[in-house]
C-alpha cells in the first residue's frame, strides 16, 4: 500500500514538474549572414587554412548569438553554407568536413571536444550554446566512410553530407539532420538513402528540422508536420529568390501558414546571387521579416511565438467548387512564370469578378483597386502541371501578379515594384490538394502582416485595403503524388522531346550554315571554319 501510493506521489510530482517547466511561449531568433567566402580554387585548402576560413565566420555568427542571447531568446538558427560558403567541388569541400555522431551517443563537445576525433567546429558551436544557455542551429558538413562492400559507396570512399546541428542550452547536441533534396550544383554532397525526419522536445515545443531545397518537397518536410506533429520548423537556407512567387520571405511565409507551424528561416546574405530573405513566421502572420539588396551586413531578427501554435483546418477547393465558373470568352493568353505555361486573364477594370482555368484548375478572384492607372497591368493566371527546371515537382497555382510592362507578353516576369494598391481582393481555386501555400507580396518584396487571412472554406482575402501596392497575391499548391505519376511523366518526356528536338534543329540549322560558308569558301578560293563571320570571306565573292 505504501509502495503504490509513493508510485502516485512521484507520478504526480513529475507531471507538475513538467507542467511548471513547460513554457507557453518562447523568443525565437534567427540570424541573416554575410558570409566570408574562400578563395574560389580548384585546389584544396589545407584543414588549417579551412579552419582558419570557417573561424572568421564562426567570430560573426558568436556576435549574433551572443546579442540573441542577452536579449532572451531560446533559439537561434543560423543560415545554410554560413560557415564556409558554397562554392566547391567534391574535393574542394573536404577539408571543412568533420565527423558529426548521431546524438543518441550524449555528447557535449564543449567537454569532451577528442571523443570523436578532431572537431573543432563542433566544438566552438557547443560552447557557444553552453556558455549563452541558448540552443544554437547551425550548419556543417558531415563526412561518414563507406560500409564495406557498398554498392553505392562514391568512388572516393566515403559520403559527404550537408548538416544541420542543433546543440540545446547546455551544449549537448541534439539534433543531427543531413539534407535529403539535393539543389543542382551541390555535387559536393551527397543525398542520404532514406530521408531522415529529425524532431527533438524542448520545454518550449516539439521541434523538427531540414535545408533550403527540401521545403519544395514531401519528405521529410511534410512527415514532420503531418505525422510526427512538430510545432517549429527550424530552416537553415541559402536561398536565391525567384519571383513573382518564390522570392524567401514569400514562400517561407506562406509554408508557415499553410502548414500550420512556427517557421525560423535563416538565409545567407548575398545580394549578388540574390540571397536574402530571412524571418520568424507564425501560422497567423510573419512576426518578423527582413529583405535587403542594398547592403552588404548580416541582420538578427527576435521575435515572441507560442509554442505550440494553433493549427486551423482548410479545405482548399470547398468555396471553389461551390461557385460557378463565369464565362472568359476569347480575352485568355498564355504566359511564363519560371519556365511554366501558364493561362492569363488581363484585369481590366478597377473592380471586377474574373475565372481563369487550367485543365482541372480553375480559380476565382474578386477584387478592387484603389484605382485603375493606365501605366500597370495586372492578370489573373493558373497553372495546373509539372514544373521541371531545377527541380521536378506538380504545382497547382492561382495568381494575381503585376505584369513587368502593360505588354501582356510581360505577365509572370519578375517584378519588384509596383503602384497600385488594392481595395480588397479575394482569390481561391478547385485545387486537387490540400498542400495550398497563402502568398501576399507587396512592392519592393514587402509582405503584408495582418492584412490578409484565409477562410475554412479555401479562400485567401484581405482584411483591410493593403498598406503597400501589389506585387502578387496568390495560392500556390504542391501535388506531392504527382510528381512521379504516369501523366507527369509522359508530360516530363514529352517537354524533354520537346528540348531535344528544338535542340537536334538547332544543330541542323547550324551544321547547314557550316556547309554554306564551306561552299563559299572553297569557291573563292578562301576558307571559313564555323566559328568565322561570312564577312571575313572575300565579300565580293560571298555576294
Amino acid at each position: 500500500m505504501i509502495s503504490s501510493q509513493l508510485l502516485a506521489y512521484v507520478a504526480i510530482s513529475a507531471f507538475c514538474i513538467l507542467n511548471v517547466s513547460a513554457v507557453d511561449t518562447f523568443i525565437a531568433a534567427v540570424y541573416e549572414h554575410s558570409v566570408i567566402l574562400p578563395n574560389a580554387t580548384l585546389n584544396p585548402a589545407s584543414h588549417e587554412e579551412a579552419l582558419a576560413l570557417m573561424n572568421q565566420n564562426l567570430d560573426v555568427l558568436e556576435g549574433a548569438i551572443t546579442s540573441a542571447a542577452k536579449q532572451g531568446a531560446h533559439i537561434i538558427v543560423t543560415p545554410e553554407d554560413g560557415i564556409y560558403g558554397w562554392v566547391f567541388t567534391r574535393e574542394t569541400i573536404y577539408p571543412y568536413l568533420e565527423d558529426i555522431p548521431d546524438p543518441q551517443v550524449n555528447w557535449i563537445p564543449c567537454n569532451d571536444p577528442s571523443r570523436f576525433g578532431h572537431t573543432p567546429v563542433q566544438e566552438r558551436l557547443s560552447c557557444l550554446a553552453k556558455n549563452n544557455s541558448i540552443y544554437v542551429v547551425a550548419n556543417i558538413g558531415d563526412k561518414k566512410p563507406c560500409e564495406a562492400n557498398d554498392p553505392q559507396c562514391p568512388t572516393d570512399g566515403r559520403y559527404q553530407y550537408n548538416t544541420n546541428v542543433v546543440f540545446d542550452s547546455e551544449g549537448k547536441l541534439v539534433a543531427r539532420y543531413h539534407k535529403q533534396n539535393i539543389f543542382m550544383g551541390e555535387d559536393q554532397f551527397n543525398s542520404p538513402k532514406k530521408a531522415e525526419v529529425i524532431t527533438f522536445n524542448t520545454t518550449f515545443g516539439k521541434f523538427g528540422i531540414f535545408t533550403c531545397f527540401d521545403i519544395l518537397f514531401h519528405d521529410p518536410a511534410v512527415i514532420l508536420v503531418k505525422d510526427f506533429h512538430v510545432d517549429t520548423v527550424l530552416f537553415p537556407t541559402a536561398w536565391m529568390n525567384v519571383l513573382p512567387h518564390l522570392s524567401a520571405v514569400e514562400f517561407h511565409s506562406a509554408w508557415a501558414m499553410g502548414m500550420g507551424v512556427n517557421f525560423l528561416a535563416a538565409n545567407i546574405h548575398h545580394p549578388p546571387k540574390k540571397m536574402t530573405g530571412s524571418g520568424i513566421y507564425a501560422p497567423d502572420s510573419p512576426r518578423a521579416f527582413h529583405y535587403d539588396m542594398k547592403t552588404e551586413e548580416g541582420k538578427l531578427l527576435l521575435s515572441l511565438l507560442d509554442s505550440h501554435p494553433y493549427r486551423s483546418v482548410v479545405n482548399w477547393s470547398s468555396y471553389a467548387n461551390s461557385i460557378e465558373a463565369l464565362s472568359t470568352g476569347n480575352q485568355e493568353f498564355k504566359g511564363t512564370v519560371f519556365f511554366d505555361n501558364f493561362t492569363f486573364m488581363e484585369l481590366k477594370g478597377v473592380t471586377g469578378n474574373y475565372t481563369v482555368c487550367h485543365r482541372d484548375l480553375c480559380c476565382h478572384l474578386s477584387y478592387k483597386m484603389s484605382e485603375k492607372r493606365s501605366d500597370e497591368v495586372y492578370a489573373l493566371g493558373a497553372f495546373d502541371g509539372l514544373h521541371t527546371v531545377e527541380g521536378t515537382y506538380y504545382l497547382q497555382i492561382c495568381t494575381m501578379l503585376k505584369c513587368g510592362t502593360t505588354d501582356l507578353k510581360t505577365c509572370g516576369e519578375s517584378v519588384e515594384a509596383a503602384s497600385t494598391r488594392f481595395e480588397m481582393f479575394s482569390l481561391s481555386g478547385t485545387f486537387g490538394t490540400q498542400y495550398v501555400f497563402p502568398e501576399v507580396l507587396l512592392s519592393e518584396v514587402q509582405l503584408a502582416p495582418g492584412e490578409f487571412q484565409v477562410s475554412s472554406d479555401g479562400r485567401l482575402f484581405s482584411l483591410k485595403p493593403t498598406s503597400g501596392p501589389v506585387l502578387t497575391v496568390t495560392l500556390f499548391g504542391r501535388w506531392y503524388e504527382k510528381d512521379w505519376t504516369s501523366n507527369a511523366l509522359s508530360e516530363l518526356r514529352t517537354q524533354a522531346l520537346g528540348l531535344l528536338i528544338r535542340w537536334m534543329l538547332e544543330k541542323i540549322r547550324m551544321g547547314l550554315d557550316f556547309l554554306l560558308i564551306l561552299i563559299s569558301g572553297i569557291i573563292c578560293g578562301c576558307f571559313c571554319t564555323a566559328a568565322v563571320e561570312l564577312s571575313s570571306c572575300d565579300r565580293d565573292c560571298v555576294a
